[in-house]
């Protein structure tokens, strides 16, 4: 290979290696590709199954599975030319190579043959970039070649010209494999568990080592310590280093997982550090303690402190050092091989947070650096279970000494391997800590693993208290996501309340934060009628919950359910939903390394529909951006995401991406079944484009049905434009998230305004109001699928407004129907007209809401109505 005396000043070009169709990079249906994320460049369709070498160089890569490569040009610029879009799902099928790493090629050489029937029908797309992956040193100049149009073989293409930025790496830096790029860590919450187990994913996909470093300090992905121990917070720059196979492209979903805002933390107190944090948990008295609430809920039972004692164990290893190595290999690999069967059910069963935990629990257990630094200790002398606890016991105090909160109570989880692996491997000494928890109690623990509160759902507790932890904690979530009262952080004053508890009953109200014990008599009385009459309530509901839900005034109201996957729809089936009013497509997107085929979502969506029966099912398509985002889907960086990319504005920008959404959807049976709504539509042309595209689409695959159309009302141009947009529409759904969110100017992911974003503002009452008239006049229906449609009061004011559907978590389908059988609509119509004329907020708004209902409630009661309000 020649050299070039100053390779800054160098230019080579680059000819066409084959006859095709020239594409704009950024019309590429894969989002790496087209955001330019390896570098920027130029695609073509091919018109013939040979690929040539564009120029003179040396192939420095080649996919295992043949189906890209890299050369590097004698002027020293990496060129990756990938030969069609998903053909490594291929295995290197129809492909046949020509050239081998380290080859040395001329311009016109045969790099390919390949049968282009075979990836036409089997791969997403036979359009071929060709990227200049050293972008930090190189730059394109197109040639005047017509975009669209056939290009011959051998025509001019592009000029590769060398800048004058900084030196170069790569070759010259030491590997002709290696990429770097500093990247801002945009996390909120930092690099935490589950997008450090998300980057050690992404270098085992593309079969390459991928690093980070800040500073003097480096750690591989391989290692979720070595990363959280770099301690990387938002707004810290850094350098993403990718060596290997596929390096480019692991490079560039790194950065994009890294420099993308992820959604806050599934927590109501964010990631407040540890000194705030004492600040918000009142001192008690003599009759209560206050903790954080970490998942809301009323219960009563006694207390019972849990406390297993630690796993007694042998410092030093009886057996060979040998002997004792496997034995800590094969703890791991059962340990491994039973969260694989936990992760899988958890997903079977729709517990995606369950699923997301253990998955990041199962990426620490792999940790190269915890095994091999067990194995020094067990090479030193000690036993196995020495070793792990030792090893694990250093990382858990690093992260409790962590600045922050959320790291920190990521040492819970880390515990929880250090426990589960010791009793693996002391497994007498583990059996007799076990302790049996009698049903209905609440528990106190002083910490508690994620693992031990999953042990605990098969006791039934009825509350839990815990000296540690916090709200961002994986067993709050999990407490949360399990209906289960929950108390955290709530300090040594917890500890001594059980030394003086003598087993008597408690009331832990989490909802205001407080334990009370030694209750006086009447506290209990009330406490338990409440819980009882909650039980009851909700029994009664559900017994009436498959049966229609109809005002006292006679107007039918169907009640649907919000879901995310097949099993949600199961859940809401037999919960009484009328039917799915949203199924969020994002969460099939989020649940896949790259965007799922057309089969796999086809099967998605059957298996809802399928679930749901005789009832219609409402699918969204995909709505990602702002709080929602895809790791292999680099959105624009805008100052606010939540003004930018999303919803029906993906279309124009990833068409590919929606035409593979939409002809899954088309092939759902049957049809007349099926609901798709566009979110994120401003205005009637919006959804107008989109049914072209649907009647398009369908023509092509020579369908007769067609499903409805609808549009989300989530902005408040398309409030004001409902009517025309109604005049294009099948239905409406109201959005009510965003809708108040954008009419308030309020980031409902900020937790100083979370309080008063409140659909019950007059504003957004007054946009309902507005949508409902307009769909009124063209006979178009207007459900609800945001979060008011759950909310006590916010759905009547909904109904009374006039809306025809409400659409709610499954759990919440019974009561909400029992509330609407006891509502009058018109009366409260009538009342609510009456306050939105009045100079009023959303607070006192709500208040007269809350008050007429009672009221009102209390009237039908005396009337001998039946006793199954909400």
């Amino acid at each position: 290979m020649s050299e070039t005396a100053d390779p800054m000043l160098a230019s080579t070009p680059l000819y066409a290696p084959l006859k095709a169709v020239l594409v704009p990079l950024d019309q590429v249906p894969d989002p790496v590709f087209a955001q330019q994320t390896m570098g920027p460049g130029i695609a073509l369709e091919p018109l013939e199954s040979q690929l040539f070498a564009p120029c003179d160089g040396e192939i420095v890569h080649l996919a295992r599975t043949h189906h890209a490569l890299t050369l590097k040009t004698d002027q020293g610029c990496d060129l990756l030319i990938h030969l069609g879009l998903d053909t490594v799902d291929l295995e290197g099928e129809g492909i046949t190579v020509h050239v081998a790493p380290g080859d040395r090629v001329h311009r016109g050489d045969l790099l390919w043959e390949f049968d282009a029937d075979l990836l036409a029908c089997r791969a997403l797309s036979l359009i071929t970039p060709l990227v200049v992956t050293s972008n930090d040193r190189w730059r394109c100049e197109l040639m005047d070649a017509p975009v669209g149009r056939v290009i011959e073989r051998g025509a001019e293409l592009m000029m590769l010209v060398a800048t004058s930025q900084a030196s170069p790496t790569g070759k010259e830096g030491g590997g002709n494999n290696e990429y770097r790029e500093q990247v801002t860590l945009a996390l909120a919450a930092g690099l935490h568990a589950r997008p450090a187990a998300r980057l050690r994913a992404i270098a085992r996909a593309h079969g390459c080592t991928l690093v980070l470093e800040r500073g003097e300090h480096q750690a591989d992905a391989a290692s979720l310590t070595a990363l959280m121990g770099l301690s990387l917070r938002h707004g810290d720059t850094l350098d993403v280093i990718a060596r290997g196979a596929d390096a480019a492209a692991a490079l560039g979903e790194a950065a994009a997982l890294l420099t993308t805002p992820e959604a806050v933390e599934d927590d109501p107190a964010h990631d407040e550090s540890a000194d705030d944090r004492a600040d918000t948990v009142p001192t008690g008295d003599d009759t209560t303690c206050h903790g954080l609430m970490a998942s809301p809920g009323l219960a009563v039972g006694p207390l019972i402190r849990f406390g297993r004692s630690r796993i007694e164990i042998n410092a030093d290893r009886e057996e060979d050092a040998e002997a004792t190595e496997r034995a800590l290999v094969q703890a791991i690999n059962t340990l491994n091989d039973t969260l694989a069967t936990d992760i899988e059910q958890a997903r079977h069963q729709g517990r995606r947070e369950e699923a997301d935990i253990l998955e990041a629990h199962q990426a620490w257990l792999d940790d190269p650096a915890l095994r091999e630094e067990s194995l020094a200790y067990i090479r030193a002398g000690r036993s196995a279970a020495f070793a792990w606890r030792e090893v694990l016991e250093s990382r858990i105090n690093e992260l409790r000494r962590s600045q922050s909160q959320l790291l920190a109570a990521r040492a819970d989880d880390l515990r929880d391997l250090q426990e589960r692996l010791v009793a693996l491997l002391v497994p007498e000494a583990a059996a007799l800590g076990h302790i049996e928890i009698a049903p209905g109690a609440i528990v106190m623990f002083e910490e508690i693993t994620p693992s031990q509160l999953l042990a605990l759902d098969r006791v039934s507790p009825a509350g839990l208290c815990l000296a540690g932890g916090g709200t961002t904690s994986h067993v709050a979530l999990l407490a949360r996501a399990r209906g289960l009262p929950c108390l955290a952080a709530m300090g040594a004053e917890l500890v001594e309340v059980m030394d003086r508890q003598d087993g008597s009953d408690v009331i832990l109200d989490a909802d205001r934060g407080s334990l009370i014990f030694k209750p006086a008599p009447d506290q209990l009385i009330e406490a338990r009628e409440s819980v009882e009459q909650n039980r009851i309530r909700a029994a009664a509901e559900q017994q009436m919950a498959h049966e229609s839900a109809r005002t006292i005034d006679d107007v039918p109201i169907e009640v649907c359910a919000n879901v995310a996957g097949q099993e949600e729809a199961r859940a809401a089936f037999d919960a009484g939903a009328d039917g799915i009013g949203l199924m969020r497509s994002e969460f099939l997107f989020m649940a896949h390394a790259q965007a799922p085929d057309q089969q796999t979502q086809r099967r998605s969506y059957q298996q809802a529909l399928d679930a749901m029966g005789a009832h219609r099912v409402i699918i969204r398509t995909l709505d990602v951006g702002a709080d929602k985002q895809l790791d292999y889907l680099s959105l624009p960086s805008v100052p606010n995401p939540a003004l930018g990319t999303r919803g029906v504005r993906l279309m124009a920008r990833h068409q590919a991406l929606l035409d593979v959404q939409l002809r899954a959807l088309l092939e759902v049976r049957p049809l007349d079944r099926l609901r798709i709504m566009v979110p994120m539509v401003c205005d009637a042309a919006e959804l107008v484009a989109v049914r072209e595209r649907i009647e398009a689409l369908a023509g092509e695959m020579n369908l007769d049905g067609r499903p409805e159309l609808g549009a989300m009302i989530e902005v408040p141009a398309a409030a004001v434009c409902a009517d025309q947009i109604a005049r294009v529409a099948d239905f409406l759904s109201i959005g009510t998230n965003d809708l108040t969110q954008y009419t308030l100017a309020m980031d409902r992911e900020d937790p100083d305004l979370a309080g008063r974003a409140d659909v019950l503002h007059p504003a957004v009452l007054r946009l309902i109001d507005l949508t409902v008239k307009g769909a009124a006049s063209h006979r178009c229906p207007v459900g609800v699928c945001g979060a008011a449609a759950g909310d006590p009061q916010g759905w009547a004011a909904l109904v009374a407004l006039g809306v025809d559907e409400l659409s709610v978590e499954p759990a919440r389908v019974a009561a909400v129907k029992a509330g609407i059988r006891r509502l009058d609509r018109a009366a409260l119509a009538r009342a609510l007209r009456g306050w939105l004329d009045e100079p009023i907020d959303s607070v006192t708004l709500r208040q007269r809401l809350e008050q007429w209902l009672n009221e009102t409630t209390a009237n039908n009661n005396d009337r001998g109505a039946p006793d199954d309000a909400i």
